[in-house]
């Protein structure tokens, strides 16, 4: 056994590189790495967005139309705290193998698996779909498929992304144009993880990708319940509301946050859950209402959650964390992602106490620019 005693400043700097060959999600979307000061979960912070420009015909009488190039900023709430904390027994705690082996290389995977999976919910703000709900993309009609909902919402063809499930990576590896395709990634995890390039797009697998579960108006509609818009509240921009009647009484959530309704030939997005009461549901939009009352609505059953997408679609914020007093820490931070590292020592079993965590938020900036493949 060793007797070199490896620091936290060695623990942190050692893990930061394992935590990023892990990220799949983050290291795939838009990253903000900010200033270099220190937040506390629950702050928001202002990030600039990427900058959207629109190609626009020259006009020779009135010649051009010049766009704003100052970047427009968008606020992230530094929401998620991922923590890995462990006690090590004083005896073993010196030994630089041992915590390699029993700390820092799990806590890493760990961490990486809570962040690529928070990262994920962002489908919950995408009201865009292709696909059948049930049904993994087994072909390359499917990858067309996707391609083209990308193309539909004007999505840049450049940087293309598709995140997968594992069922929908299996079955898509069976496609012969699939398995011959061209792999790439500039991490571990990516490269790993890649399913190669079709369609311009380049294809991930993720173990995190999240299976939606529709409320239980979903389940009920299957079953023969009509729901209909009864009435049309506050149809702004900021709060749209609208007031669903059923033929007949849906109990406990009958609409849940990541529910998209379908009325009219329109999807449109649930943002917050609803309980229901008796055959009367309140719900709020995502976007202006263009129906009517008395409208059908169908809502998409339970689904895999794939996401196909640009980067600017999405952000991912770090920002570091104070170091506590009274015990030893270090911080480091390199390429957007933000790592501390506290030790401590419990007298009373005599255990040393390692704590790593990662303060983080992330934000859908541009949802247009993704599509839910519903698996």
């Amino acid at each position: 056994m060793s007797n070199n005693i490896i620091s936290v400043k060695q623990i942190a700097r050692e893990t930061l590189p394992r935590l990023m060959d892990n990220l799949v999600f983050p290291g795939l979307i838009y990253r903000d790495a900010g200033e270099a000061m220190t937040a506390c979960q629950g702050d928001s912070v202002l990030i600039r967005r990427p900058v959207k420009l629109e190609a626009k015909d020259f006009d020779l009488v009135e010649g051009i139309e010049t766009q704003d190039l100052a970047e427009d900023t968008v606020e992230v709430k530094l929401d998620k705290l991922a923590t890995v904390d462990a006690a090590i027994n004083a005896w073993e705690s010196c030994d630089e193998e041992t915590i390699r082996r029993v700390f820092i290389e799990p806590a890493a995977a760990a961490l990486a698996e809570k962040i690529n999976r928070d990262g994920l919910q962002l489908y919950r703000d995408v009201w865009q779909t292709v696909g059948t709900p049930g049904e993994a993309p087994d072909g390359l009609d499917d990858l067309a498929a996707a391609a083209y909902a990308l193309d539909v919402a004007r999505v840049p063809t450049d940087r293309r992304v598709g995140v997968w499930s594992p069922l929908a990576t299996s079955r898509l590896k069976q496609v012969p144009a699939v398995v011959n395709a061209a792999v790439c990634g500039d991490t571990t995890a990516l490269r790993t993880g890649s399913v190669g390039q079709i369609f311009g797009m380049e294809n991930y697998m993720s173990q995190s990708v999240m299976h939606h579960t529709a409320g239980s108006a979903a389940e009920a509609i299957a079953a023969g319940v009509t729901l209909t818009v009864e009435t049309i509240r506050d149809n702004d921009a900021s709060r749209v509301f609208l007031t669903l009647k059923a033929s007949e009484s849906i109990n406990m959530k009958g609409i849940v946050r990541g529910d998209i309704l379908q009325i009219g030939g329109e999807n449109y997005l649930v943002m917050e859950d609803n309980i229901a009461f008796g055959s009367s549901l309140d719900v709020l939009l995502d976007r202006i209402f263009t129906g009517s009352e008395g409208d059908t609505v169908t809502i998409i059953p339970s689904h895999d959650a794939n996401l196909v997408f640009h980067p600017h679609a999405f952000a991912f914020v770090t920002r570091p964390l104070s170091a506590p007093a009274g015990v030893e820490s270090y911080v480091t931070t390199y390429n957007g992602i933000s790592l501390r590292v506290v030790r401590g020592y419990d007298i009373r079993y005599k255990k040393e106490m390692l704590s790593m965590d990662v303060l983080y938020g992330f934000k859908a900036v541009y949802p247009e620019l993704a599509v839910r493949y519903l698996g």
